[in-house]
């Protein structure tokens, strides 16, 4: 894992437009957020899917570190989901510093997002915490014009392995409610840590994500 600054993170986030086509290469880049509160299991989401899918990994992931949280990338190269408009698609995969403070970063990180992970701890004690996170995913949103009821999003209520361990644990039933009554987007049951639900969680961002991209955007050759 490679360790970067701020100045390489903002370099690399272009326009407020989604995704881009290089001609060159043919192939479409599109961003993806793992978004939420700070110790939700981000980064340990993208830690997993670096480490599960190396094959398709183009690249080192790239670590910024502030004084209590990180921000991850990396590029994302999944050929078996095939060709859009003849080209191959690569993704780039971010994660967010959760921590209130660093909220001109997530505004950052969030420029030109294409989909939307938005991880949701499902411990009691961050019960708070994961509203919170979403009220401000909604307003640094708006920042960009977008409307959170429109761009692809999918739910991840993580550490559902601390079940049964003396944690207490807020049932899926009621984080759908409070998190996802209104939006009604996809969501996954999941443990960052041991794996389970990772691979789903982002496959099905994946598609929702294409399936916009095809519906919204002409690309020209």
């Amino acid at each position: 894992m490679r360790k970067s600054n701020f100045a390489e993170l903002a370099s690399g986030f272009g326009s407020n437009l989604m995704a881009t086509f290089n001609p060159k290469t043919k192939e479409i880049d599109c961003k993806i957020v793992y978004y939420g509160a700070s110790l939700s299991g981000k980064t340990t989401n993208l830690i997993r899917i670096h480490k599960a899918f190396t094959k398709y990994v183009s690249g080192e992931m790239v670590s910024i570190d502030t004084q209590s949280d990180r921000t991850l990338f990396f590029d994302f190269l999944p050929m078996q989901l095939g060709k859009m408009k003849g080209c191959d698609v690569r993704l780039h995969l971010y994660t967010v510093p959760g921590h209130v403070q660093y909220s001109s970063t997530r505004k950052m990180v969030l420029r030109g997002v294409d989909g939307l992970v938005f991880v949701a701890s499902s411990l009691q004690s961050q019960r708070k915490e994961n509203m919170l996170s979403l009220k401000d995913l909604q307003q640094n949103l708006k920042v960009y014009d977008i409307s959170i009821f429109k761009i692809p999003l999918v739910f991840q209520y993580n550490k559902r392995d601390l079940e049964g361990q003396g944690e207490p644990l807020m049932s899926v039933d009621n984080m759908e409610k409070e998190l996802n009554g209104q939006l009604k987007t996809p969501s996954f049951p999941a443990s960052a840590l041991n794996g389970s639900g990772v691979g789903d969680t982002l496959k099905k961002c994946l598609n929702l994500t294409l399936q916009a991209l095809q519906r919204e955007v002409n690309w020209t050759k």
